[in-house]
């Protein structure tokens, strides 16, 4: 706290600005669109790498939030601040800052899997940006962005030669994203069954429910869409500039109407259940890698036929 109460001291308008936009590049809407980048635009294996460093990351954050549930800085001490309204995007209890490691965990499984060195440098330099961001904004203290970022790189390194080596043979890719969903599924089942203290914050222990759920629907989907791409799609990444940037324009947008649409209905549907979330995320990861990618793939080929 001491460290956050010196950073406070130096704050002004435009560095708060600056860190309030910074700390966005750590946010779930990010990572979907880089994703979406990777897997339809770049390369499907890399994409299918930061899905997997990804996911697994965010179920083992996920996993220490509850177990330790640390609470945020300004409930330690309610004297303190944080900067505008920076606790929106902070849910759930504090340790480990999700933002610090979907941010190094993506930005750093980039600059691990690429060679180039400017990528490198400046997927790093968001990385610490972002990290140092949760500070300044006053929403996490070191120890929660530091173990963050140990979680993150250790993932980073101890998959990449595993996902490097799998991501070129089918059946051990498969067997890897079925790893992926049973650590997601073991984590839903976990917070759901799991008698916690009677004093457990409620509207953390759902945050971490839902975000399990989430997970959970994002990687069964990825599942499905992998076995039908494998057995009949085998779609191209590559294209020219312009069918790329419309594979992207159109093709967020169904996700998105399906991420801020469908959660009202569907959670009225199952009786307020947050396994609500765990369809509708399923929805995106089955549009976004499975219905999109049949859908352009088709016009791609009918664009480029031979005559």
């Amino acid at each position: 706290m001491d460290f956050l109460r010196f950073l406070a001291d130096f704050r002004t308008p435009f560095l708060d600005n600056f860190f309030q936009i910074v700390t966005r590049f750590g946010e779930e809407t990010l990572f979907i669109i880089i994703g979406l980048v990777f897997f339809w635009c770049i390369n499907k294996r890399e994409g299918y790498y930061l899905l997997l460093v990804g996911f697994v990351g965010i179920i083992f954050n996920q996993f220490l939030k509850i177990v330790f549930r640390v609470p945020r800085p300004w409930i330690k001490d309610p004297n303190f601040k944080y900067v505008g309204n920076s606790n929106i995007g902070a849910t759930g209890y504090s340790f480990p800052s999700g933002h610090t490691q979907s941010s190094v965990g993506v930005f750093g499984g980039i600059a691990r899997w690429n060679k180039n060195t400017i990528i490198r440098i400046s997927c790093i330099a968001i990385a610490l940006l972002v990290s140092f961001s949760r500070l300044y904004l006053g929403v996490h203290t070191p120890l929660d962005i530091g173990v963050s970022i140990l979680i993150a790189l250790t993932l980073i390194f101890v998959l990449y030669p595993i996902i490097s080596k799998v991501t070129k043979n089918d059946n051990s890719l498969r067997i890897s994203i079925i790893v992926a969903a049973v650590l997601c599924l073991a984590f839903v089942i976990f917070v759901n069954l799991y008698k916690f203290p009677q004093d457990i914050n409620q509207k953390n222990l759902n945050s971490a429910i839902e975000n399990g759920y989430k997970m959970l629907g994002c990687i069964l989907g990825i599942l499905l869409s992998f076995e039908v791409d494998t057995r009949f799609t085998h779609f191209e990444t590559k294209a020219p500039v312009w069918f790329q940037g419309l594979k992207l324009a159109i093709g967020v947008i169904p996700i998105f109407l399906i991420k801020e649409l469908l959660k009202e209905p569907l959670l009225n549907l199952f009786g307020g259940n947050l396994f609500a979330d765990c369809i509708r995320y399923f929805l995106m990861a089955s549009v976004a890698a499975c219905l999109w990618p049949m859908i352009f793939s088709w016009f791609s080929k009918k664009l480029y036929k031979k005559d």
